[in-house]
């Protein structure tokens, strides 16, 4: 690398960026608007060679043929790799996506955690012998698909990336990374780390690039034989009919507009700090936000009061101010996007309760803040009730009783996660599973880790990621016969 001030990455150790007419993609620092770092662009052009090497390193080189427990010993040492390198791939997500400094070291950890799941999976994991019905033996055996495309969102990178590239190496296969182009730095470096780490050369490429060019040669690439994708749900369309005219499999984790639902007896002050939490953490950047937030009709004004009180007081500030509660958003545009809806929401008759407004904090007045926002008076049909906002906006609605909210609950074109607060644990069991959702969470909200499946229903996703389910996404099923029987087989 010829220039230290772009960062370039590479296909089949051949480093792309040492030439000056490369064209480049610049991060930008959503806390005060400057550079957070340079990095080379992937084209089109380079998908084709990105491809041709990850094919070859699949079938040519020993990845797939070593022992389970051989692969999962490169997993592990990555996830130890990426512990060692904390604080500077933290701050390095910090300037990329704006986000908090303890919650980017708190990803950094849960990524390094990804990994190390997954090299366990990986050396336990058991083929099925199945029960065979005459004589011969059976089982069913795990293989890896080839290529595989993961193309993953701004919100959360280095976990997005870690959850598909670890259980995808697990299984075998090669792949081809595209990042977000709003926050491409992370995974640059987990290619490196992956690469230092022992992963033999071409099983990983990152392509930074556009989706309209680099993401869209990836989806619609011969060599490539399953997709996975996180990000909005009207590209998801787009990748699933590509996907299906070439007849191969795909993960997708979408959009999300979930409801959380607040009940009369509930603990109200962990159900408002779980509120509080789930809609204004990442600031409101995370699919799985709790945006539609339903609270009985007994209890409303109560719990509404004290929510919006406690919400006035959350500290917006910059991410590297460890007091700070919430950050920026990832980008003037997004920024633009979600005040837009908030407009809407007012043209629709909605009451705002508590911000609505950029902050007119001296110090943040370079970066894209918006204030922590409440809006109630709507009805469940108002867009802002039925529109993915992604930003720290919460619409508040009352209901009457478990018929009304699991109605209203279930009333969207999303199933992503949705959360319950009650002391009648029969109610929530009654009510989760009644609810349209991947996941479901009781008296607590947004709680995540790798070992449990992830993934939506209706509008919200295709498949699971995580857990045993996540490695099973990345692999295909091939059913072995041994006969057994000391007679020829008969005709007829």
């Amino acid at each position: 690398m010829t220039n230290l001030n772009i960062k370039a990455f590479q296909i089949g150790g051949k480093w792309i960026g040492d030439d000056v007419r490369r064209e480049v993609i610049t991060s930008i620092d959503p806390a005060d608007g400057s550079v957070a770092g340079i990095v080379s662009r992937a084209l089109p052009s380079d998908v084709d060679e990105a491809v041709e090497i990850a094919s070859q390193a699949f079938k040519n080189k020993p990845w797939r043929k070593l022992r389970p427990d051989q692969r999962a010993t490169t997993l592990y040492t990555i996830g130890s790799r990426l512990l060692a390198e904390r604080e500077s791939l933290a701050k390095l997500q910090m300037n990329d996506s704006g986000k908090p400094w303890k919650e980017c070291l708190n990803m950094v950890d849960m990524a390094a955690g990804n990994f190390r799941y997954y090299a366990a999976v990986c050396e336990t994991w058991q083929n099925e012998v199945t029960s065979p019905r005459g004589d011969y033996f059976s089982m069913a055996m795990a293989e890896p698909f080839g290529v595989v495309a993961a193309i993953t969102p701004w919100n959360s990178p280095l976990i997005s990336e870690s959850q598909k590239i670890a259980p995808a190496l697990a299984v075998g296969n090669a792949v081809l990374l595209k990042p977000s182009e709003e926050t491409p730095q992370l995974a640059i470096e987990l290619g490196r780390i992956c690469s230092e780490s022992g992963l033999p050369e071409g099983l990983l490429t990152v392509l930074p690039g556009y989706g309209e060019d680099v993401g869209a040669a990836l989806v619609n690439h011969p060599g490539v034989r399953m997709i996975s994708f996180t990000g909005g749900t009207d590209t998801g369309r787009i990748i699933s009919s590509s996907a299906g005219r070439r007849l191969i499999p795909v993960g997708m984790e979408l959009g999300g507009k979930s409801p959380h639902i607040v009940f009369e007896d509930a603990d109200l002050d962990k159900a408002v700090a779980g509120v509080l939490s789930g809609i204004f953490g990442s600031a409101g950047q995370s699919c799985v936000a709790g945006s539609r937030l339903f609270v009985q009709k007994s209890i409303y004004q109560k719990f509404i009061k004290e929510l919006v009180e406690r919400t006035a007081k959350i500290r917006v500030g910059l991410p590297s101010d460890l007091t700070t509660q919430m950050g920026p958003v990832i980008s003037e545009a997004h920024r633009q996007k979600i005040a837009s809806y908030v407009d809407i929401g007012r043209a629709e008759g909605g009451q705002i309760l508590t911000g609505g407004r950029i902050p007119d904090i001296p110090a943040l007045k370079n970066g894209w803040f918006y204030m922590p926002t409440i809006i109630d008076g709507l009805n469940n049909s108002a867009r802002i009730c039925q529109e993915e906002i992604f930003g720290p906006v919460l619409v508040a609605l009352p209901f009457e009783n478990e018929e009304d909210v699991i109605l209203q609950g279930n009333d969207s074109v999303f199933g992503l996660a949705a959360g319950i607060w009650t002391s009648d644990y029969s109610r929530a069991w009654r009510i989760a599973r009644e609810l349209e959702a991947g996941s479901v969470w009781i008296n607590t909200y947004k709680q995540s880790h790798i070992a449990t499946p992830f993934g939506g229903f209706k509008d919200s996703g295709i498949a699971r990621e995580k857990g045993l389910h996540g490695l099973r996404l990345y692999s295909q099923v091939k059913s072995i016969f041994w006969g057994m029987h000391s007679n020829p087989i008969q005709l007829g």
